[in-house]
């Protein structure tokens, strides 16, 4: 069962749950996008196919906040607002080692293996910037806060691994993980204008409270 944090006519924010795919791909496990759009007909009584914008994406592995568009009107304004840098992602992330720096902004030009889906740091990559906070530091693992300012594929793991920081638990950039552990990064909070109505909406959610996660007292 789907959390969904909000709904009306134009959009529909959701919890998405970790390790399942936003929309279909070659492991062809069960979607995000298909299992709401599922919702939409079943609740609605709709007919035929339904109609669900996918505006943004998260790694597979990442659970958190998203938002979907239910009409294309919807996810044309929701997309101009990305494009235009007033949709904030707000991440939390527990990083494998101790960040000397209580604060920084961490700029780099990425590049995507399409064959690999391997990211990496390249001066033929994308502009990918992001902002970080320092927020516990315990065990060896640093509790951080991001701002995520561009989109990009892979973006806050390979920033921070690339960086000797990487994130607990990924099995992609972390090498010093040697058994399966669910990846430490958390989309926890969505800001951005109703497409219709311009109202300023926020959503939150709470941190897990599995390991590592627990091992923090704070809440956001």
């Amino acid at each position: 069962m789907i959390n969904i944090l909000y709904e009306d006519n134009h959009i529909l924010v959701v919890e998405k749950p970790i390790n399942v795919p936003v929309q279909l791909d070659s492991s062809n496990d069960k979607d995000l996008h298909s299992m709401l759009k599922e919702y939409i007909k079943e609740k609605y009584n709709k007919p035929g196919n339904v109609y669900l914008g996918i505006v943004h994406r998260l790694d597979r592995p990442v659970g958190g906040v998203m938002v979907f568009a239910k009409t294309s009107k919807a996810a044309n304004r929701i997309t101009s607002q990305i494009k235009q840098y007033q949709f904030e992602k707000i991440y939390h992330a527990v990083i494998d080692g101790n960040i000397l720096e209580e604060k920084g902004l961490l700029k780099d030009k990425l590049l995507k293996n399409n064959h690999t889906n391997i990211v990496r740091v390249d001066e033929n990559g994308k502009d990918s910037e992001l902002e970080y906070e320092v927020l516990m530091k315990k065990s060896n693992l640093t509790l951080v806060k991001i701002n995520l300012k561009t989109g990009r594929s892979h973006q806050i793991r390979v920033q921070f691994s690339s960086r000797n920081y990487p994130l607990y638990g990924d099995q992609k950039y972390n090498f010093k993980v040697k058994e399966k552990e669910q990846i430490a990064l958390f989309a926890s909070s969505l800001s951005f204008y109703h497409p219709i109505t311009k109202e300023r909406m926020t959503f939150k959610l709470k941190l897990p409270k599995r390991k590592p996660w627990n091992l923090f007292s704070t809440t956001i």
